[in-house]
């Protein structure tokens, strides 16, 4: 038995019988009852389609990112998740790959399943979102990015500054007197973007030359990280330190290193960037920038929640990284 039928045996319209089933608004005593009655007799269980009709809100959300495998998205996704969770919404996970189709293909679901707002996890959604038929799909719901800008409305962004990420990097080896300074760039995101330009505007303000010939592109995983760096060793045998993008790559960079007999940091410092579990069980332990995913998790979950609710003024905001002091420096 659906809303409609209980509707149809009580003599009401729906929207009495969602008053009664969400406890809100005025319902003439005697028809309460009666309505009550017919639940009970009937033994309804209200859908969440019903208990939204007042609301005029389903209480669901959808996070969606591109590989919830990836120790950074996982952590944000999940304490996205559980925030929500606690506030009495109800999740869905969606993984794009980072695909045009697959994210197309989850927002035409999420949005036909009435959520109530999306989070997209990773900077990758800045490229995404610039398809037209996305951008068409996403105007319809409120979004919130978390680290990235979407230039639409009903949009915002938790932004993490991942230039003064990296430049607190550079900073740091520089400090310890390091001037041959590299960098792996092993990602092809909207942040990795901004990682790299970190590191060219912050060499320049150093006074170190040819910013672009110590960029040296690879792949974000260990292997990426050790093959980079024995090219790096055979290139540019000076080098003294390598500033990475990401921990799981300077974890091989770290590997390569030892294994290629140079001391680590006496000889060549290492720094990484997200503060994951990759920096804490290298051997040594790496020196790594805090992007701080929980606490843009949470931001995110309060600005979607103000947007779908409307009980606060909202904006985008930016959240500064840390640099957390390991060995490898």
């Amino acid at each position: 038995m659906t809303i409609y039928d209980i509707a149809k045996e009580a003599g009401v319209s729906i929207s009495t019988v969602s008053r009664v089933l969400n406890n809100k608004g005025k319902v003439n005593p005697a028809t309460k009852e009666k309505v009550e009655e017919i639940l009970k007799r009937n033994n309804y269980k209200p859908s969440a389609i019903a208990r939204g009709m007042v609301s005029k809100s389903m209480r669901t959300v959808a996070i969606m990112t591109v590989d919830i495998r990836v120790p950074h998205y996982a952590r944000t996704a999940y304490t996205i998740e559980r925030e929500f969770s606690r506030r009495g919404y109800e999740v869905t996970f969606c993984n794009t790959g980072g695909e045009y189709e697959e994210t197309e293909r989850y927002l035409k679901a999420v949005i036909e399943k009435q959520v109530d707002g999306i989070v997209l996890v990773g900077s990758v959604f800045n490229k995404l979102c610039k398809n037209a038929e996305i951008e068409k799909l996403l105007q319809s719901i409120p979004v919130v990015l978390a680290n990235g800008t979407l230039e639409m409305e009903n949009s915002y962004s938790v932004l993490v500054d991942d230039e003064y990420g990296i430049a607190l990097a550079v900073n740091h080896v520089f400090d310890k007197n390091h001037r041959d300074i590299y960098y792996l760039k092993d990602l092809d995101t909207m942040s990795a973007e901004v990682k790299c330009e970190g590191f060219l505007n912050a060499l320049k303000r150093l006074g170190i030359p040819d910013g672009e010939e110590r960029v040296v592109k690879t792949v974000s995983s260990t292997e990426g990280g050790r093959a980079a760096t024995k090219q790096l060793l055979q290139d540019h045998p000076e080098v003294s330190a390598i500033v990475c993008g990401e921990d799981i790559t300077a974890a091989g960079v770290v590997k390569a290193l030892l294994h290629a007999g140079k001391r680590i940091p006496e000889d060549v410092a290492v720094t990484g960037y997200n503060n994951s579990e990759y920096a804490r069980i290298c051997e040594p332990q790496l020196t790594t920038i805090d992007n701080k995913p929980e606490m843009v998790a949470m931001l995110s979950v309060q600005l979607l929640t103000s947007l779908i609710e409307k009980t606060e003024t909202y904006s985008s905001c930016t959240i500064q990284p840390e640099l957390i002091l390991g060995e490898t420096t």
